[in-house]
């Protein structure tokens, strides 16, 4: 029988190893997140390699490492109000909701079956306050703004205007961005409005769409 707590420590101390995740925050959320339970079943002994994962509809699961540098990045606290656009199975939103509280998680899927699968699988795990809809990612979701926190895990050619205006001033936003070569960027923004971006490395990711 599979230890899935074992692999899931193990993976955590190879993430503890890393410069980029030094936030003991995001480290206690990846350890408390079963991302076997995320993956489908020919794939769950897999579930704690580094690596992505494919999960339907030519979406995949993020690489733990990718999951874990985003949420340092983010600079997550408790009770931030988060927009993430791109559901996929759930995996990401769970390990956010574990810092913020599942109920400030707001995602939005593009493929309705997605999203109805991550519904329920987070609501069988104990997420059922994280709140997931289809609908197109590149207009956010305007019911629940301003956000303090808003990512992708999607590459866009650049932040979607829609998305940006529901961030709160100050707050973050976090995608790969990108056409064919993609970074992770950071952008903070100002008071007026405007992005002050920072580069963080090359990614890859499926595209926004």
């Amino acid at each position: 029988m599979i230890d899935w707590a074992e692999r899931r420590r193990r993976l955590v101390d190879r993430l503890a190893g890393r410069e980029a995740v030094d936030d003991e925050r995001v480290l206690d959320a990846m350890g408390a997140v079963p991302r076997h339970a995320f993956v489908p079943d020919h794939e769950r002994a897999d579930a704690y390699a580094d690596r992505p994962l494919p999960i339907g509809e030519g979406q995949t699961i993020s690489a733990p490492h990718m999951v874990a540098i985003m949420a340092d990045l983010l600079d997550l606290r408790p009770g931030d109000t988060i927009l993430e656009i791109g559901t996929g199975c759930g995996y990401h939103a769970a390990v956010t909701a574990e810092i913020v509280g599942a109920d400030n998680v707001y995602s939005v899927e593009y493929h309705e079956n997605l999203a109805d699968d991550a519904r329920g699988r987070l609501a069988d795990l104990g997420y059922q306050g994280i709140s997931v809809r289809a609908g197109d990612g590149k207009q956010g979701w305007a019911d629940h703004a301003p956000y303090d926190r808003a990512y992708l895990t999607c590459a866009a050619p650049e932040f979607p205007d829609a998305v940006v205006e529901q961030v709160r001033p100050e707050g973050l936003l976090l995608a790969p961005i990108g056409r064919g070569r993609q970074t992770l960027v950071r952008a903070h923004k100002r008071a007026d409005g405007s992005l002050e971006q920072e580069r963080h490395g090359g990614v890859r990711f499926v595209t926004l769409q």
